[in-house]
């Protein structure tokens, strides 16, 4: 429905005097045309806006500096030396770039940070706080591609050395530097990795979101940390990067700002070739809540837009494709004049020469010039209420010469010759002889350490509270909690069945009770909360919420009711499992960002974690991130009434790739209290390491058994295997079998337990595995040290084959199959899921305990243990002719 159609249902006081205006507006089309009267309306909304009229913010403005020549601010700085410390930076990114090609083909990028050098220098140099002042500093998500720029300048400030940038992309035997910012590899310098394209514009609107958390529960003063995201306008099409976007707005996380390089080319051509990329961006960001700053334009082009009376050249501008600006950039002015200054525009451009057209048009953006980033950064950081775009345009390739600079192939351009780095260097105006610009390796260039350069940088990061990007941990292990928790997992159920999920929930329930270090918890939960039987945690706890809860919530009246609050401990996401990942990962990773330890858990459905988010479990791990992730309504056939969409038998095999997740699948609330405990002590305690757990949990309710007193269970569980059920005393000639089970697959194998006793004469032996994955770890590093493994020596001397049985597909208990000294078969669901009750779902896949029986019998019967004919008599007894 049309505005106009809207506005008729609304009661009109004086329509005589609306006339009144829309006959102006029909005068003013007669008399000066559409395009003028579109400028004086643009000029009477404007007015109108100033003058506190409530209109809404208009979706795209025009395609000028959204900050005007006349209204920057003063610059700060001494330009001159800023230039000189950027040129420095410029060419000691190309060098070291074009040395690791020269030598080993390892690749890099040169032409995203000499497009956006001074998006970084201004910052460096005015905004972005260090870790070395009050509070945690800033956060820096720097965009992958200019690490080279990031690694360019800590070499101009003594925190890298010429050895260390020769060994850019050279990282085997260490003391190499990452290709892209990577905290697992330099993790003095890094705090966030940023290459998985998307994830760093998601990650970061959470990390400021995380702050305000911290903040308003009291935790940690971050009212000085701001973070600045730095993107590329391709990466602006990952549906990721602006997926949290309406968040960002609506919890008015002004302490954000995203800065957008649209140098308006991707990896092979321009971002948006018949279309104009930042006004599409601006009407996304505006459409979502941000506040825009754009910068399209340098100072040059003032003269310009201030002869334009008519608008026509602004309007001319507005319909240009982003790919014909691009060529602008590539071509001379003469080609200029003839494609853009045609007809009544023609005499815009007559006072300027084909060389003035060439740099003003070709390459004339306003992110080649500090004093109008500045400006811009100025007003994200004093703009209140809401986070912040600065959207800059550039030229891809600035200041490498002619024939890198906004050419479609430069993101693949690897290296300069001798010759092209002559004319970069006096581009630049570095004092680099010719003689040092053979045909060899191009070397670095220092102004030296007590230069004025280096001094002026150098005074100015410590102005700023000292060097960034950087990482600090500083170690603080949180205390252990109490006993009381675990002895109630320990004891068992008694007769009232529990699913293992819940007993995780009341285990960290409890914990979050705990003086010391209960507050710490972070509950992370995407809007499922109530089916995991979390909503005790409601009223206690309360779910965060920067506005508190201004309205009544419609079960105020009940005991477990929906309690919003401003130092709420719970993040209920909604429903996105990115953004509760991202939540999770800048919880777990708070130890380093701002030095105060938290515990996350986050738990979901488990089909829905690794399967969509597997890209941002493994940044997780770049980013050393430490917590728990839980899978809840595990496995393949636990809640098969879902279908095939909710059943999960792969994200164990998923969880396996990953080196700093340590996967389990506890069959027993007290193996869930193990874990846990285990967890946090390697976490959190003296000597904390960089992991987190990823826990599968059942919504199958099952009286749960005390903790056995045998030797070694603990130990068992933690490594990933012990016996749980020795077989009952038999004579020494009955057959004997080894069962293994993980998660709720251990009730299968009990109940095949008792079958194969007492209808077969069979003794088995009932091993809980809860983690197949970390059996296998520690077996291949026992063959790489020459030790014998775990599983090995766990397994050794116990009579009969083995049969592996889980509700995970084969391939997760196949993992040890290389090192069990016994035959060894395995059952499991493969397959897609299927709606049906649990004992068909499992008699569908061959997983329930009758199956299991006959397939015992037929190993047994291969061997000879059995007699022939005993499989086929099993499975007619537990209905299975025909199949198993």
């Amino acid at each position: 429905m049309s505005a106009h159609h809207q506005l008729d249902q609304l009661p009109e006081p004086d329509p005589q005097e609306v006339a009144e205006w829309l006959a102006s507006v029909d005068g003013a089309v007669g008399a000066v045309g559409p395009q003028r009267t579109a400028r004086l309306l643009r000029r009477v909304v404007d007015h109108a806006r100033r003058a506190g009229v409530p209109l809404p913010p208009p979706s795209v403005t025009p395609y000028i500096n959204t900050i005007p020549t006349a209204a920057e601010p003063a610059y700060p700085g001494d330009e001159a030396i800023e230039a000189r410390i950027t040129a420095w930076n410029r060419w000691n990114a190309a060098v070291m770039v074009t040395r690791g090609n020269e030598r080993g083909g390892l690749g890099g990028h040169m032409a995203t940070y000499a497009s956006a050098a001074w998006l970084y220098e201004v910052g460096f140099q005015h905004f972005f706080q260090g870790k070395e002042g009050d509070g945690s500093g800033d956060q820096l998500y720097v965009q992958g591609h200019a690490s080279p720029g990031v690694y360019a300048r800590a070499f101009l400030e003594g925190r890298l050395n010429e050895a260390e940038l020769d060994r850019f992309r050279m990282e085997a035997g260490g003391g190499g530097l990452p290709s892209y910012p990577h905290p697992r590899r330099l993790p003095w310098l890094w705090e966030f990795p940023t290459v998985s394209m998307g994830l760093g514009p998601l990650s970061a609107i959470y990390q400021a979101r995380f702050n305000r958390y911290l903040h308003h529960r009291g935790i940690k003063d971050t009212g000085r940390s701001h973070v600045w995201a730095f993107l590329g306008d391709g990466e602006m099409d990952e549906p990721e990067a602006t997926a949290a976007l309406s968040l960002a707005a609506r919890e008015e996380l002004d302490n954000l700002t995203f800065v957008v390089n649209c140098n308006l080319q991707r990896l092979d051509g321009p971002v948006r070739g018949n279309f104009k990329i930042m006004q599409e961006l601006e009407a996304q960001f505006r459409a979502a809540g941000w506040n825009v700053v754009k910068v399209p334009w340098g100072v040059e082009w003032d003269g310009l837009l201030a002869a334009d009376a008519d608008g026509l050249l602004l309007d001319a501008l507005e319909t240009l494709p982003d790919g014909q600006l691009q060529t602008f950039a590539a071509r001379d002015g003469a080609y200029i004049r003839e494609r853009l200054f045609t007809g009544a525009l023609a005499g815009l451009a007559r006072p300027y020469g084909d060389e003035d057209l060439a740099r003003i048009v070709g390459t004339s953006r306003g992110g080649h010039e500090p004093r109008k980033i500045h400006a811009a950064y100025r007003a994200a950081l004093d703009h209140h209420g809401a986070p912040t775009v600065v959207m800059v345009q550039t030229v891809k390739g600035w200041t490498l010469g002619p024939g890198f600079e906004s050419r479609n192939a430069n993101h693949q351009m690897k290296k300069l010759s001798g010759k092209e780095f002559r004319v970069m260097r006096d581009l630049l105006g570095l004092p680099i002889p010719d003689a040092r610009l053979g045909d060899g390796l191009v070397p670095y260039a220092h102004p030296g350490a007590d230069s004025e350069e280096v001094a002026y940088l150098q005074e100015r990061r410590r102005a700023l509270g000292g060097p960034a990007p950087a990482r600090r941990v500083v170690a603080r292990p949180l205390p252990a909690p109490s006993d009381r928790p675990f002895a109630a997992l320990a004891k068992g159920s008694g007769t009232q069945p529990i699913a293992t999920t819940m007993a995780f929930v009341r285990l960290v329930k409890d914990l979050m009770r705990e003086q010391g270090t209960g507050p710490r918890w972070v509950p992370v939960v995407p809007d499922e909360a109530r089916t995991f039987g979390m909503e005790s945690l409601f009223p206690s706890a309360g779910i965060y919420s920067p506005k508190g809860q201004t309205y009544e919530p419609v079960d105020r009246d009940q005991l477990l009711y929906y309690k919003e609050s401003t130092d709420g401990q719970i993040l209920n996401e909604g429903i996105t499992e990115a953004g509760s990942l991202a939540s999770f990962t800048a919880a777990a990773t708070s130890y380093a960002t701002h030095g105060e330890p938290m515990i996350p858990f986050y738990i979901f459905y488990s089909m829905f974690g690794w399967q969509r988010t597997a890209d941002q479990f493994w940044a997780l791990a770049d980013q050393l991130g430490r917590g728990f992730v839980v899978g809840a309504t595990a496995g393949r056939t636990t809640m098969t009434g879902e279908g095939l969409q909710h059943a999960d038998g792969h994200s164990h095999l998923i969880a396996s790739t990953n080196p700093a997740c340590l996967p389990y699948d506890p069959a027993f609330a007290y193996e869930v209290g193990v874990i846990v405990r285990e967890g946090l002590r390697r976490m959190h305690g003296e000597s904390p390491e960089d992991v987190f757990y990823y826990l599968t949990v059942y919504n199958e309710t099952r009286v749960q058994p005390p903790m056995p007193q045998a030797e070694g269970v603990e130990e068992g569980i933690l490594r990933g295997l012990y016996r749980y059920r020795p077989a009952a005393a038999a004579a020494a000639d009955v057959p004997r079998l080894q069962l293994l089970a993980s998660g709720t697959a251990i009730h299968w194998i009990l109940r095949a337990q008792e079958l194969l006793a007492t209808d077969w004469n069979v003794a088995a032996d009932v091993w809980s595995a809860p983690s197949w994955t970390l059996l296998r770890r520690d077996a291949m590093e026992a063959e790489a040290r020459g030790r014998t493994p775990y599983v090995t020596e766990a397994l050794a001397g116990a009579p009969g084959p083995v049969v592996a049985v889980s509700d995970w597909m084969r391939a997760v208990p196949d993992q040890i199959a290389p090192w069990v000294p016994q035959q060894w078969t395995s059952l499991g669901t493969d397959g897609f899921g299927l709606s049906d009750n649990r004992d068909n779902a499992r008699r569908h896949f061959g997983v329930d305990p009758g199956s299991i029986v006959v397939h015992a019998l037929r190993t047994l019967a291969a061997r000879g243990d059995v007699e022939p004919d005993v499989p086929e008599l099993a499975a007619r007894r537990y209905g299975l002719t025909g199949g198993s």
